[in-house]
C-alpha cells in the first residue's frame, strides 16, 4: 500500500500486513472506505471473496464492478445513500457477486458510518464476508431472492428511473435501455400508445424487435396490446406455443427472437385505457402469482408515468405555441441597418419561459429594439409576456422618451395583477446618426460587436426589473447613450445566453464574447451560432437573442432632419438631445462647427424649459440652396417672444441670447399657432 493511500485513509503503515485474525478465521474481509478520496481499501481476505487479485483492484468502488452485476450495484448505492442521509451509523445486505468463471454467490456486507464533530460522514468501514452457504436452501433465501425480485428488478430499478422521466421519449429510453429491460428481466419489449382509436408503436425493444405494418394498429386487430386495451386486463404468455397458438398473425415475425413468455398490460390512468405495454422473456417458462401481480403493479407505474410526460408534453406545446404567437411574426425591414433575431427552446428539464424580442418601427427614422425574460417558466410567463410586448410597443410608437417607456411598461405590469415580474432591455437607435439611448430594467448588460469582430460587454445603468419599480416606488430609469458606428452590432439578449451550468456570468460573458468574435460574419448565422453554442454546453433555460448592425454602406442624406422632445424636468432627456445634435452635425459633415450648434443649440432649450411650460420640440436639419446651412429650431407652447438683455449683476442670465446671437450665422424668432419658434442657422461646407 503506498503513502498517499496510507494518509488519505489515517490506517497503520502495516496494515493489512496484519488482519484481524479472529476475522481471518471466520473467512472474513474488512474494508476501510474514505468518502473525502473516494478511495476504498480493501484486505487480502476481502478481495479474496471478491475473486480479485491485488493488482486487479485500483483502490476505488467502482473497481468491484466487474464482479457486482449492475443491478446489485445499484441496490446497494441505493442502501448505502440513505444510511449516509438518513443519519445511521450502520448498515448491512446480501447481494450477489460474480466469480471469476461467472458463477453467481451470495455475499453479505456490514458497513459502520463513522462522522465528524458536525454529523457528516467522513468514513465507512465495515466487513465483507462469503454467504453463498448461509443462504443455500434456507429460508433467508428465499426471503432474499422474493425482495431483491421485487424491490431491486422492478421497483428500485425501473419505477426509480421512471421518477425522473419528463418526456415520452425519457419513459421509453428508460424502458428501452440495456439496465431498465435488466430490471424488468426481460430481453426485450413494445409499447404503443392510444392515439385517436390507434395504438400509436413507440417503443420497440432492441434491434429486431419490430415488425413491419405494426407502427400503427387498431384496438380490434388480432394483437397482444389491441386484445389487453380492449379488455383492461393483463395477458400472460406462458410459452412459444401458447403465444404461435393465440397470436398466428404475430408470431411468425417474431420467432426468431427466441421467445419463450410474454407479458402485455394494459396501462390504465385515471381509470382509461391509454396505452400497453409488452415484456418478452427468452428464458422463462410461465409466471408466478407474484410476478404477475409485481408486472400489474409495474404497468400502473408505467401508465402513471406517461400520463404525466403527455400532460407535460401538452403544456409545453401550449406555452410553446402560445409564445410564437405572441412573438413578432416577421422582423420589419430597417433602412440602415441589419437585424437578426433568435429564440431558443429550452425542451430538457424546464417549461416553456417569458422571453421575448421587438423591432420598433419609431417616428423620424429611428428604431427600437426590445429584449425581455418575464419570470418563470410556464403559460401564464408566456401570457404575461405577450401583454407586455405589445403595451411596451405601444408606448415607444407613441413617442415617449426610452426611460418614459420603461416606467410606464412596469405601472402596467405591476397594475395587471400578477405575481411576476420582468427583466427588459429596451434600444432607441438613430440610425442617421449612430446615436442609441440604452434603458435596462433588471437585465444583463447588451454587447458590442466592433467591425473587426472583437466584442465586447457595454456596461448600462439600470433600474429595478419592471413591476418591482412599480411596486416600490422607484420608476427612475437612468438612460445611457452610446454610438453605433458603421459596422458595429449591437447584441440583446436574455440570460439564457451567458448563464450556463457550471458557470457564473463571467464566465458566460467571455463564452459570448469569443463566440461572437470568432463567429460567422452573416448576422443571421451569427444568431444561429449562438443558439448552438448553448446547446452544446447544456443552457437548460430559454434563450433570446437580438442582432442590430448599422450598415458600413448606410450614409446620412444630405437634407437629414431629426426631431426630440425634451420635457421639463427630464435631465436625461437634454442630455440625449445635446448627444443626438453633436452626432447629427458629425453625420452631416459638419464636424468643424459642432461645437458651435451644440452650445447655441442647448442655450435655446435651456430658455424654453426656464421660461416656458410643457419642454420643448427640437428639430435639427440640413436647409439646402445657394449656400448649404444647418438649423436648430426650438418650439415651446409661450407665445411670449424671448428679447436679447445684457447679463445681470451676477453674471449668471442674460446671456443666452447674446451667446446665440455670437455663435449662429444668423437667428431669429417666429409665432405659432401654439406657441412659437426660435431658430438659429449656421453656413457649413459642402457634403462630405
Amino acid at each position: 500500500m503506498d503513502d498517499r493511500v496510507a494518509g488519505a485513509l489515517s490506517l497503520p503503515d502495516d496494515w493489512p500486513a496484519h488482519p484481524d485474525l479472529s476475522l481471518a478465521l471466520n473467512r472474513m474481509g474488512s474494508f476501510d472506505w474514505d468518502l473525502d478520496s473516494g478511495l476504498m481499501h480493501m484486505d487480502e481476505p476481502a478481495l479474496e471473496v471478491f475473486d480479485l487479485r491485488r493488482d486487479e483492484y485500483d483502490g476505488s468502488p467502482a473497481g468491484l464492478a466487474q464482479r457486482v452485476p449492475a443491478d446489485e450495484a445499484l441496490r446497494l448505492d441505493d442502501m448505502v445513500k440513505r444510511a449516509l442521509e438518513s443519519g445511521h451509523d450502520n448498515y448491512g445486505a446480501y447481494f450477489r457477486r460474480m466469480q471469476r468463471d461467472g458463477s453467481l454467490c451470495w455475499t453479505h456486507t456490514q458497513g459502520f458510518i463513522r462522522r465528524d464533530g458536525k454529523g457528516r460522514p467522513r468514513r465507512i468501514i465495515g466487513i465483507i464476508r462469503d454467504a453463498t452457504q448461509e443462504l443455500a436452501e434456507s429460508t433467508a433465501r428465499r426471503t432474499v431472492d422474493e425482495e431483491r425480485r421485487r424491490r431491486t428488478s422492478l421497483v428500485e430499478g425501473t419505477t426509480a428511473a421512471l421518477a425522473h422521466a419528463r418526456t415520452v421519449q425519457d419513459v421509453t429510453e428508460v424502458l428501452k435501455s440495456s439496465r431498465g429491460l435488466a430490471n424488468l428481466g426481460a430481453t426485450s419489449l413494445v409499447m404503443g400508445l392510444l392515439e385517436s382509436g390507434r395504438i400509436h408503436l413507440v417503443a420497440d425493444g432492441p434491434e429486431g424487435a419490430y415488425v413491419q405494418g405494426t407502427r400503427y394498429t387498431r384496438i380490434d386487430e388480432p394483437y397482444p396490446m389491441s386484445e389487453v386495451i380492449r379488455t383492461l386486463a393483463p395477458r400472460f404468455i406462458e410459452s412459444a406455443e401458447d403465444f404461435a397458438r393465440s397470436y398466428p398473425i404475430l408470431w411468425p415475425h417474431i420467432s426468431h427472437l427466441g421467445i419463450t413468455a410474454a407479458a402485455y398490460m394494459p396501462l390504465i390512468a385515471q381509470a382509461r385505457p391509454i396505452g400497453a405495454l409488452g415484456l418478452l422473456y427468452g428464458n422463462k417458462a410461465g409466471f408466478t402469482s407474484d410476478e404477475r401481480n409485481l408486472l400489474v403493479a409495474l404497468g400502473s407505474s408505467i401508465a402513471q408515468s406517461l400520463q404525466r410526460a403527455m400532460l407535460y408534453e401538452q403544456e409545453h406545446d401550449l406555452a410553446e405555441g402560445l409564445q410564437q404567437a405572441m412573438l413578432p411574426r416577421r422582423i420589419p425591414e430597417v433602412p440602415g441597418a441589419q437585424v437578426a433575431v433568435r429564440y431558443r427552446s429550452a425542451r430538457l428539464g424546464r417549461d416553456i419561459g417569458g422571453d421575448w424580442y421587438d423591432i420598433i418601427a419609431l417616428p423620424g427614422g429611428r428604431v427600437g429594439a426590445v429584449i425581455g425574460d418575464v419570470q418563470g417558466h410556464d403559460t401564464h410567463a408566456a401570457a404575461v409576456m405577450g401583454q407586455l410586448r405589445i403595451v411596451l410597443r405601444a408606448y415607444a410608437a407613441e413617442g415617449h422618451s426610452p426611460a418614459t417607456v420603461m416606467a410606464r411598461a412596469s405601472v402596467f405590469l405591476h397594475e395587471l395583477d400578477t405575481d411576476r415580474f420582468a427583466t427588459c432591455t429596451y434600444a432607441e437607435a438613430d440610425l442617421t446618426t449612430g446615436v442609441v439611448q440604452l434603458v435596462r430594467a433588471g437585465h444583463v448588460d447588451p454587447a458590442l460587436r466592433d467591425v473587426d469582430g472583437s466584442c465586447r460587454r457595454l456596461p448600462v445603468e439600470g433600474g429595478l426589473p419592471l413591476g418591482l419599480s412599480a411596486e416600490f416606488g422607484q420608476l427612475e430609469y437612468p438612460v445611457s447613450t452610446v454610438d453605433l458606428d458603421p459596422g458595429q452590432t449591437l447584441i440583446l439578449y436574455t440570460d439564457g445566453m451567458v448563464e450556463l451550468p457550471g458557470t457564473d456570468l463571467d464566465d458566460g460573458m467571455r463564452l459570448l464574447a469569443s463566440t461572437v468574435h470568432e463567429g460567422p460574419e452573416d448576422l443571421q448565422k451569427l444568431a444561429d451560432r449562438l443558439c448552438e453554442v448553448v446547446d452544446e454546453r447544456g443552457g437548460e433555460d430559454d434563450m433570446a437573442v437580438l442582432l442590430l448592425r448599422r450598415n458600413a454602406a448606410h450614409a446620412p442624406h444630405p437634407g437629414g432632419r431629426l426631431q426630440q422632445h425634451v420635457a421639463q424636468n427630464d435631465p436625461e432627456a437634454l442630455t440625449s438631445a445635446r448627444h443626438m445634435i453633436r452626432a447629427a452635425v458629425r453625420a452631416w459633415g459638419a464636424k468643424e462647427r459642432a461645437d458651435e450648434v451644440e452650445l447655441a443649440a442647448d442655450e435655446l432649450i435651456t430658455n424654453a424649459l426656464m421660461h416656458t411650460d410643457g419642454g420643448a420640440i427640437v428639430t435639427i436639419r440640413v436647409l439646402t440652396g445657394p449656400e448649404r446651412r444647418l438649423r436648430v429650431d426650438v418650439e415651446d407652447r409661450s407665445s411670449a417672444l424671448p428679447r436679447r438683455r445684457e447679463a445681470g449683476e451676477s453674471g449668471v442670465s442674460g446671456r443666452g441670447l447674446m451667446l446665440v446671437d455670437r455663435l449662429a450665422d444668423v437667428w431669429g424668432v417666429e409665432s405659432r399657432g401654439t406657441g412659437k419658434c426660435v431658430w438659429c442657422e449656421f453656413f457649413i461646407a459642402g457634403h462630405r
